[in-house]
């Protein structure tokens, strides 16, 4: 029996929740863009990656990060006393490392949904979603849930800082459309945490908490015109910027264009545009692709939410 899961990309995030907040995309073209991992028996574990990015991942199968949530999730089956067996799993690695789009995390979910559907799904969602946080934060070198939590159950995620349940999902505008732009460089996320203050001072903290507040009911009670007016981030990009070459001019147009918003994708250099028409969301497509984008590496994708979450195909 081979199982096959898809883990969406996602922005974490999204401007007005830093580390709490958190969408999984899905382009308009039919586009998946995400991570795919295989599970089959095998006579011993082994892995196989293919992909556009394949090679960008570390060298050696024990220094992939589906290994480890391989063996993780043994570990867990084991102090359950369940039975487990030798599997090998292959990682169809679409999304690029340290991009801002979840890669890690799309990696991370895909893998353990195919290992939880392979052993007909010992594990809960919460439970497989504390396995998901506990892996990333070995890459990022803390647990947050802004990428893996949207990736797993699609949509926009909240998360409530609880043990059960983690997150909870956030009512979204379904007439937006969020362009998303990855320039083709790479940052990494532990790099871009150092940049922030370790503190920031109490007007600042009470316009974010303000902010994230507001969004979240506008969401709820769906006014867009609200939550588009406190859509912008006062906690990370004033730093992160300095990493995404473009980025103030690339904002500007957006604007310009009627975004309603224009923010960095997780820790960058991705950045994304929520628009309420495709019109603007082409115009500023159009604009990024030919101005953000830094290399060959880079692409531009006008996305709706993802509200399917990983699935199996």
């Amino acid at each position: 029996m081979k199982i096959t899961a898809y883990a969406p990309a996602s922005i974490g995030n999204v401007s007005v929740g830093f580390d709490v907040l958190g969408a999984a995309l899905a382009p308009i073209d039919g586009t998946l863009l995400g991570d795919k991992v295989s599970v089959e028996p095998a006579p011993e574990y082994a892995l196989t990656v293919s992909g556009r990015f394949a090679e960008r991942l570390p060298s050696g199968t024990e220094n992939n990060i589906v290994t480890q949530c391989y063996h993780f999730f043994h570990e867990q089956m084991q102090q359950r006393d369940l039975a487990t067996q030798p599997l090998s799993l292959h990682l169809d690695k679409t999304l690029p490392i340290g991009s801002g789009l979840g890669s890690s995390a799309s990696s991370i979910v895909a893998a353990f949904y195919a290992l939880n559907a392979f052993y007909d799904k010992p594990f809960d969602d919460n439970e497989l979603l504390f396995m998901m946080g506990e892996c990333e934060g070995q890459i990022s070198g803390a647990v947050h849930y802004d990428n893996v939590a949207p990736a797993l159950f699609g949509g926009m995620t909240l998360m409530t800082g609880l043990g059960n349940p983690i997150c909870e999902l956030v009512p979204t505008f379904k007439d937006w459309y969020w362009v998303s732009c990855y320039s083709g460089i790479s940052v990494s996320t532990s790099a871009a945490r150092k940049l922030l203050p370790t503190r920031w001072d109490t007007a600042t903290t009470l316009t974010f908490g303000r902010q994230l507040a507001v969004f979240i009911h506008a969401s709820h009670t769906q006014n867009a015109q609200l939550a588009a007016s406190v859509f912008h981030d006062v906690l990370a990009e004033p730093y992160r910027k300095s990493l995404l070459p473009h980025f103030d001019e690339s904002r500007a147009y957006a604007m310009a264009q009627g975004a309603l918003g224009f923010g960095i994708s997780g820790s960058g250099p991705t950045v994304f545009a929520a628009c309420d028409n495709l019109q603007s969301a082409q115009a500023i497509a159009t604009y990024l692709q030919d101005n953000y984008i830094q290399n060959d590496d880079g692409f531009c994708h006008i996305c709706r939410i993802d509200d399917a979450g990983t699935r199996t195909l």
